[in-house]
């Protein structure tokens, strides 16, 4: 019997990245989701693949996303809460706000797909106690919100240097985009928070064992517009590390993974949208084969449920060593 490996899109929409970008016009909630959300799901119907989309309030609110978005769970995907704004400074809001952020969210999700979400991830892997706390208050059953890396500083530099036109405000809400060096010290394996009384199983996105360089589909296609061949070695490194090392892989996917810059010229700017797409689906075809060679993949739920009674370690929520900077 193969390990468990557990495979989740985050549906960022054309506006979140435009948002992020400090681009002109979000604020209309530009969307490619008729493009993107039908081209995954073929895709994962070639590959039989059955994953976790993590969708964002906003755009299940819309009008415009909902027939898209309805099409998720038709085709037998979870879906799972990726809070209401997209703002990657959750860990600045109150517990009213982070309240109402959630409860949006479940709302727009449940109206448009009929199911009510038990996962939820940070945009930006934001994260705090206080998420942690109003996660457990709601139910919620696990958190993918940790990114255990110690190049974070570098890929939040990278990308406030490719956004010239943000403003010093959100440059400073942003100073913990993609979290700290000290995030690398964090476990890849799964773990239990204890939130008081309630517990929430954490599934870490998972990055290359023992160096905690990014492994995600995201990056490991941008490495491919330098060498397709050392990109395709690398990310057969890590699967064989998670192997040797025990590591239960949990793959991080996003639309961009699936759209080229023709499809979104005003995101040409992101790494990896350079590249053809017929190329970029052939590589990401890759890379799912891969990992399903030694591997078992579910969706995130089905991966949380897999290690709820396997003894995992336990870590109190409190202001301590898992947040300090």
């Amino acid at each position: 019997m193969k390990p468990t490996a557990s495979l989740s899109l985050d549906l960022d929409n054309k506006w979140c990245y435009m948002k992020t970008h400090g681009d002109a016009g979000w604020e209309t909630f530009p969307s490619y989701l008729d493009i993107a959300v039908p081209r995954a799901l073929d895709f994962f119907k070639t590959h039989d693949l059955n994953i976790t989309f993590f969708i964002v309030g906003q755009d299940a609110a819309l009008d415009i996303n909902r027939e898209a978005i309805a099409q998720i769970p038709s085709a037998g995907h979870e879906v799972a809460n990726h809070s209401f704004r997209h703002e990657p400074f959750l860990h600045l809001y109150s517990r009213e706000e982070l309240t109402e952020e959630l409860a949006k969210t479940e709302e727009a999700i449940e109206k448009t797909t009929g199911h009510m979400p038990k996962g939820f991830r940070g945009p930006g892997f934001s994260l705090s106690p206080t998420v942690l706390e109003v996660l457990a208050e709601r139910g919620y059953e696990y958190d993918c919100s940790t990114f255990p890396t110690y190049i974070a500083p570098l890929a939040r530099a990278y990308y406030l240097m490719k956004s010239p036109r943000m403003s010093a405000g959100e440059r400073e809400k942003l100073k913990k985009l993609y979290g700290n060096f000290s995030d690398g010290f964090q476990s890849l394996k799964p773990y239990k928070w204890q939130v008081g009384e309630r517990e929430l199983i954490e599934i870490p996105v998972t990055t290359m064992p023992l160096f905690k360089t990014p492994i995600h589909a995201t990056y490991v296609i941008y490495l491919s517009s330098f060498s397709n061949l050392a990109a395709r070695a690398y990310w057969k490194t890590a699967v064989k590390m998670c192997k040797l090392t025990g590591t239960q892989p949990s793959l991080l996917l996003h639309p961009l993974d699936f759209l080229s810059g023709g499809d979104v010229p005003e995101l040409k700017f992101f790494p990896g949208m350079n590249i053809p797409l017929e190329e970029k689906l052939e590589f990401v075809s890759g890379v799912i084969e891969t990992l399903k060679k030694d591997f078992d993949i579910v969706n995130m739920r089905q991966h949380a449920e897999s290690v709820a009674n396997s003894g995992l370690r336990k870590l109190n929520v409190e202001p301590s060593a898992a947040f300090q900077n």
